[in-house]
């Protein structure tokens, strides 16, 4: 058999037209880009994992480390040792199996499964549906993560993977489809098999300047300029069509634990909030039906706490038991706000992940409305709602009509107050865990303050915020002298400067003194806003900690922050355009918030309830899946720990016996007869794709020309030069057989079981260097 071609060079033009003067790929720098862009879909699928909670952190960074590895050497899977390909799959199937047995959560397990196939696929040299498996698994990813999030950061990718993955169909579009290694096919290469010639010469630098030399600039001018107005005419039907968040309708979240951090807990030391303060990323925003309704200085209240002790206040445990409701899953929640006249007003908020469970809210409402059921509890005198877990992704809800007036009516309180001698101090918001020295100093402060007189309490609480104002400053980096005695006492004796958990601690324990219930309730305070997207945008810089204090004399509790707005005079601060006008933000990092608010407007809707009861019906049949799994496979276990744990007598044993002897037989006489049988069977039957033996003895030539390739390449390349004119050609007999089965009548066919067993023996003998093949 005469030696097979090298490599084709770049085709010539046809005869009686003139040749094109551009330079043309070769099939090895196709296969090159092929390689080349099948590892950068691989990167960007895997690089979804920072927008989804999956714990699949180390897979990610293996999958990454192997598919760079991959692409600075080619020709590193060819050192991959064979048993890997022998179990990758069987371990793979008993990974995954493992994962929803042991961790019951399908959704984390099929990504984790997924990224598991990629990382195989990128560890073996690939042939052409191996590289569409690369599109399909990063397309399944994306997807998830689409699902999942709402980042810009994340659209942008999706726009960068859809382009590789169009110049990844038209490179695998345009190669041999000819397999890369000189395995049998469907099977990969084995260890020590020779690279593939396009793996051994590769250069990225070359091919980066072959690629210049090569492109077409207009022509790739022309489809950059298609693929934008594509992407232009999604983004119009975006626009013209109604949507509704795929995630919340399916809920898919559902499927993943809650690991999302929080800004605000149940639990603030000093420091705290100073720390939320330091990150200036959008914390909420919020859009309002009626603008002139907007306050002043918005208060964003999310959780009050009402013990303390050595520098931590807490939401007590009392306070959790009496004030919040059992949990309950609804779409709404009815609020204690007084109707007030006039049209409603009605309150957007796209509350992002990982600032709280505890929804930001300006006091009392009417009503709040979410996209779907919640698990929450609501704490109707306290004017807060919790939901059950740290959300993972933007948290919308609707609020109607809030009250604006700076308190909060707390009727159950009022009563206890009225009764106090019945209650502990604790039970009252009194409690002062000090020392007795720590007392004394706290009167001789209030003294100072009060001049020894009994004050309402709005008075006292404008007396201790300007007392604090005067005698301390504002900042950041706080000093607090050392020593034993409370933080607070050695602050408030110092008089240096102190951030809003000083302010606001120090304003409790001053009122609590006085004789008021106080407390420290954490939120944020004001916000800008967005002059292109006509909405509030409160940062986590503008985290904050203000006091409230009770007024026996109108049941409610009153905010008081030493650093706004004196206590009471809330209702006074200007409205509506004259709020908006003093919190005007023009800034690039407007515009660019505006992007995300816009984006949060078209994929929420508090109306769609039709598509949302639809595609809850489907979300109800496949939240479960994994449990049922579990069930069904604990269930076989057990029946097949049953029969085997029944008593063995020797009837039943011989049946057992013969059952694994007959399924041995049957699994040897189809390997030796079976499957000729069955393409005897198939070609009467007309079966799909043409005759099944003419097909595999076609995919073995191409074998076979492909491992001449290879060697000829290796030969090459050595420093004795290429194997001299003797070495026996070990593929000519069998070559002339696959091409009768190939090309031949029928019934000149040898026997094709016969003539593959040959052809799998010659490659792995030429792989070899064994040059024996059994003849015919």
């Amino acid at each position: 058999m005469a030696s097979l071609p090298l490599p084709p060079e770049p085709i010539a033009a046809a005869p009686g037209r003139v040749a094109s003067r551009r330079p043309q790929f070769t099939a090895d720098e196709l296969h090159q880009l092929r390689w080349l862009l099948g590892n950068v879909l691989t990167l960007l699928a895997v690089g979804t994992v920072f927008y989804m909670d999956v714990d699949a952190w180390t897979l990610m960074a293996l999958t990454s480390s192997a598919a760079i590895a991959a692409l600075v050497r080619p020709t590193l899977p060819a050192r991959v040792p064979r048993f890997v390909h022998t179990f990758a799959f069987p371990a793979i199937v008993t990974f995954f199996a493992a994962d929803v047995w042991l961790r019951s959560e399908l959704l984390p397990a099929m990504v984790r499964l997924d990224m598991l196939l990629l990382l195989y696929r990128t560890i073996s040299y690939r042939q052409r549906r191996d590289d569409l498996q690369i599109i399909i698994l990063g397309l399944f990813l994306i997807v998830i993560a689409g699902v999942l999030t709402v980042s810009l950061t994340f659209a942008a990718q999706i726009l960068f993977y859809t382009g590789c993955a169009l110049g990844f169909l038209l490179i695998i579009t345009l190669t041999d489809p000819a397999p890369a290694n000189a395995a049998p096919p469907g099977s990969p290469v084995v260890a020590g098999a020779v690279p593939p010639a396009w793996a051994v010469h590769t250069n990225w630098p070359h091919l980066f300047r072959r690629l210049r030399e090569v492109a077409n600039w207009r022509v790739l001018g022309f489809g950059v300029v298609l693929f934008a107005g594509v992407v232009g005419v999604s983004a119009l039907l975006f626009l013209a069509i109604p949507r509704f968040q795929f995630e919340s309708s399916m809920l898919l979240d559902r499927f993943i634990s809650k690991k999302a951090k929080s800004g605000f807990n149940d639990t603030i030391r000093f420091g705290d909030v100073t720390d939320i303060q330091q990150d200036n990323s959008v914390a909420l925003s919020v859009d309002v039906s009626d603008q002139s309704q907007i306050p002043g200085t918005p208060y964003w209240r999310m959780l009050v706490l009402d013990s303390y002790e050595q520098g931590t206040f807490r939401l007590s445990s009392r306070l959790r038991l009496e004030r919040f409701d059992q949990e309950r899953t609804a779409s709404f929640l009815v609020g204690r706000a007084i109707p007030r006249p006039g049209p409603t007003v009605f309150w957007t908020f796209f509350l992002e992940s990982g600032v709280s469970r505890y929804l930001p809210l300006l006091g009392h409402f009417e009503k709040i409305r979410f996209r779907e059921p919640q698990n929450f509890r609501g704490a109707a005198t306290l004017a807060l709602v919790a939901l059950r877990g740290d959300p993972v992704t933007m948290t919308a809800y609707q609020v109607e009509d809030f009250d604006l007036s700076g308190s909060v009516r707390d009727e159950t309180f009022s009563e206890r107050w009225r009764n106090r001698a019945q209650f502990r101090p604790s039970d009252l918001s009194l409690e002062l865990r000090l020392t007795d020295d720590d007392k004394s100093a706290l009167e001789r402060h209030l003294n100072e303050i009060t001049g020894g007189e009994r004050l309402p309490a709005m008075q006292t609480a404008q007396r201790i915020s300007a007392w604090l104002r005067g005698n301390h400053e504002y900042s950041l980096t706080p000093r607090i002298p050392s020593g034993e005695r409370d933080p607070l006492l050695r602050w408030l004796g110092a008089r240096g400067p102190g951030h809003c958990e000083l302010f606001a601690g120090s304003f409790v324990l001053l009122a609590r003194t006085a004789g008021f219930p106080a407390r420290v309730v954490t939120g944020f305070k004001g916000g800008s806003w967005n002059a292109y997207s006509n909405n509030f945008t409160i940062r986590n810089s503008d985290a904050h900690a203000w006091g409230e204090i009770f007024d026996p004399e109108t049941g409610t509790w009153l905010r008081a922050d030493a650093l706004g707005a004196a206590a009471g005079t809330q209702a006074e601060e200007a409205r509506g355009q004259a709020a908006i006008s003093a919190r005007m933000d023009r800034s690039w990092t407007a515009r660019l918030d505006s992007l995300r608010v816009f984006w949060y407007r078209r994929i929420v809707s508090f109306d769609q309830r039709s598509q949302v009861e639809t595609l809850r019906a489907v979300k109800d049949a496949t939240q479960n899946s994994g449990k049922r799994m579990r069930e069904a496979l604990e269930r076989a276990l057990a029946g097949l720990k049953g029969w085997a744990m029944a008593p063995w007598n020797a009837r039943r044993f011989i049946k057992v016996l013969g059952a694994m002897l007959g399924i041995v037989l049957f699994g040897w006489l189809w390997f030796e007869f079976g499957r000729a049988w069955w393409r005897t069977v198939w070609q009467a039957g007309g079966g799909r794709g043409g005759d099944p033996v003419r097909r595999e003895a076609s995919q073995w030539l191409r074998q076979i020309a492909a491992a001449e390739v290879r060697r000829g390449a290796l030969d090459a390349g050595r420093a004795n030069g290429p194997a001299g004119p003797g070495r026996p050609d070990v593929f000519a007999a069998v070559v002339r057989e696959l091409q009768r089965l190939r090309f031949g009548a029928r019934e000149t066919w040898p026997s094709p079981h016969a003539v593959f067993r040959r052809a799998r023996q010659a490659l792995r003998a030429y792989s070899s260097g064994s040059y024996r093949i059994s003849q015919p």
